[in-house]
């Protein structure tokens, strides 16, 4: 085998997509917590927002890639006591859920809060100046458990936006990142949190200190196997690790032999693979992902790949908005070949389609019937009764037809 590898940008995608969970192979009928397991293990990450439009997206991913399946699966996963729990939150790309079985390798960078590195400086600042409402906080969760951020605040007036934290705030999540406390689970979207050693298995708390060299190694091949292949870039944005880090760590692990250095047609930075790389021959997969999926979070990774350029336009004011306010990327087969304005209306007991957009290859009729398809199951799984098109488009014209032929099908 060369030394460098080369790939076409066509190998260079199917491997991204096998490596993502995309597979093309029918899921079971029935989802149990083994696969849901296995899928987030690939994958090594979920990261979790607060937009509800469609769903909190940390359901999305599984659902792009299982099908059907019940979001209780995931609530026990990430917030149950005892053995159905297998994930913890951390800090890994951005808030995330991630396998218990990494707890280790993210102690490193809790390390490296409790020292004020690698935080929001006015975290860091708070945690050097505030140690007394530290301890306070940090006091009342050992003696009444699991609590979240309102039931500890002193505040008189009401909380403003979302910066504008309490003191109680503000030291719950310096001891989060610290990980001095974790999150045992969820009230609404609102953390409860508690101490590590009532929610983390003894089994992982006890294993001993990683490195930070060790773990931030561990963390980039996590990354290697769950891109197939990708630049530094994209290896260390996949756990946010710095440049200062990921650099001299991928540079031992090619000279361990653990990564192989690779060429991708058109990419102007070297990239990496793990060894004996096994290209697809072809992937066929249909998904609609989420804003937030791991496919798709490094934007010029996306572009690269896909050329595809994504954009969130939550934040946008309405009229500068160029496809919408949430729009999901539609995956068919080894494009991103549409764009689709979506939004859960669980009042009326509908999904509605605000707008759909073609990339400029466009979507054939067998295309356009996957995203029917696609449609129909996600407003299923979400407890919708029907999918509602308010797209003036010619897209949404043949989206329409294709969902009446859905319904027959």
């Amino acid at each position: 085998m060369p030394a460098t590898l080369s790939f076409t940008l066509k190998q260079a995608r199917r491997l991204a997509l096998a490596a993502q969970g995309f597979n093309g192979r029918q899921p079971p009928a029935t989802i149990k917590a083994t696969a849901l397991n296995r899928m987030i293990e690939r994958l090594g990450i979920l990261q979790i927002d607060s937009v509800n439009a469609v769903v909190r997206s940390h359901y999305l991913p599984l659902f792009s890639r299982l099908g059907s399946y019940s979001s209780d699966l995931l609530d026990q996963a990430a917030w149950s006591s005892g053995r159905r729990r297998t994930l913890f939150e951390y800090w890994g790309h951005e808030a995330s859920l991630l396998p218990l079985s990494m707890y280790p390798l993210m102690r490193w960078r809790m390390q490296r809060a409790t020292r004020g590195e690698d935080i929001y400086q006015q975290l860091a600042r708070f945690g050097r100046e505030q140690q007394d409402t530290i301890r306070r906080v940090l006091a009342s969760v050992e003696e009444l458990g699991a609590l979240g951020a309102g039931s500890l605040s002193t505040r008189q007036e009401r909380a403003g936006p979302w910066w504008d934290w309490s003191a109680e705030k503000h030291a719950l999540e310096w001891l989060f990142a610290a990980g001095e406390v974790t999150v045992a689970g969820r009230r609404g979207f609102e953390r409860l949190y508690d101490l590590p050693e009532r929610v983390i298995p003894s089994a992982i708390l006890a294993q001993p200190l990683i490195d930070e060299a060790e773990a931030q190694r561990g963390l980039l091949l996590h990354a290697a196997t769950a891109l197939g292949v990708g630049t530094e870039k994209d290896l260390r944005d996949y756990f946010r690790l710095n440049p200062a880090d990921s650099r001299p760590r991928l540079a031992e692990l090619v000279e361990a032999g653990e990564l192989l250095t690779c060429e991708v047609q058109g990419w102007k930075q070297p990239a990496y693979c793990l060894p004996e790389p096994k290209v697809p021959r072809k992937v066929e997969s249909s998904a609609l992902l989420s804003p937030f999926d791991s496919l798709v979070w490094e934007r010029s990774r996306t572009e690269r790949l896909f050329d595809f350029r994504y954009r969130l336009e939550i934040y946008t004011p309405q009229d500068k908005r160029v496809y919408g306010y949430y729009v999901l990327p539609f995956l068919h087969n080894e494009r991103i070949a549409a764009r689709v304005d979506v939004r859960a209306e669980r009042a009326a007991g509908r999904l509605a389609v605000h707008a759909v957009h073609e990339e400029e290859a466009g979507l054939d009729e067998e295309g356009m019937l996957a995203l029917a398809l696609n449609l129909r199951r996600m407003a299923d799984w979400l407890g919708l009764a029907q999918v509602q098109l308010n797209c003036p488009r010619a897209s949404a014209d043949r989206l329409r037809v294709a969902l009446a032929q859905s319904e027959i099908s």
